[in-house]
Formats: structure tokens, C-alpha cells, sequence
């Protein structure tokens, strides 16, 4: 079993930046991927961003693209989310994940290839 543990969330305004963190114990594999999913009151949980452990690949939504960074810390198995420039839009529940063996892209992205799940962190971006 492996146990997630997240943190950083809080509230910061319109243009504001936060860092998140996800620290993983217990057994961990070199095949994983962690990555980094929100979800916003009445809307679907979406893939924000997602990093290899093979290769450091990255991946990212689309509408995060070059305001969001994901990266390993030097801290064994911490994965953090550079978040900058905030936008209303980015208020949600941001979770951390874990997939045990994610390689490619199209599994990075999808919430059915993670295996564990972190309780979630509210990040609140005011106008």
C-alpha cells in the first residue's frame, strides 16, 4: 500500500502563486507516474498535470500550460505542483495520485489508471 500525503493548499488572490506537495510512503515502484487532479463544486475531477518516474515526462491541461509546473523534489518520493499566476478558475479541490505503472501519456491522464488516491487539499483563488 502506498499513503499519500498532500499539502500547500490555501487561499491566494488573482495572480497569486502556491506550490503544492505529495509526499508518498510505503512500497513505491520505479514504473510509477504521480499526478495531479482537481475538482472543482459540480464539475467532473479533471487531469491537471502528470510527471513519469522513467524519462521525468510531463504532461498538463491544456488551459495550466505555462503558469503550472509539476516536479520531483529532492525529497525521495515528493512530487510537487508550482502553481503561478492563479486564476479564478483554478478554485477547486486539487488531488495528488499515484499509478503504479504509467508510461505513456493516455494512462497519465486518466483518473481509472491510478491506484491511490490522496484526501485532497482546497486551493480558493479570489477576483
Amino acid at each position: 500500500q502506498v499513503t499519500l500525503v498532500e499539502s500547500g493548499g490555501g487561499e491566494v488572490q488573482a495572480g497569486g502563486s502556491l506550490r503544492l506537495s505529495c509526499s508518498a510512503s510505503g512500497r513505491t515502484f520505479s514504473t510509477d507516474g504521480t499526478g495531479w487532479f482537481r475538482q472543482a463544486s459540480g464539475k467532473e475531477r479533471e487531469f491537471v498535470a502528470g510527471i513519469t518516474k522513467i524519462g521525468g515526462r510531463t504532461y498538463y491541461l491544456d488551459s495550466v500550460k505555462g503558469r503550472f509546473t509539476i516536479f520531483r523534489d529532492n525529497a525521495e518520493n515528493t512530487v510537487s505542483l508550482q502553481m503561478n499566476s492563479l486564476e479564478p478558475e483554478d478554485t477547486a479541490v486539487y488531488y495528488c495520485a499515484y499509478c503504479v505503472r504509467c508510461l505513456a501519456e493516455c494512462r497519465l491522464r486518466l483518473r481509472g489508471s491510478y491506484n491511490y488516491w490522496g484526501q485532497g487539499t482546497q486551493v480558493t483563488v479570489a477576483s
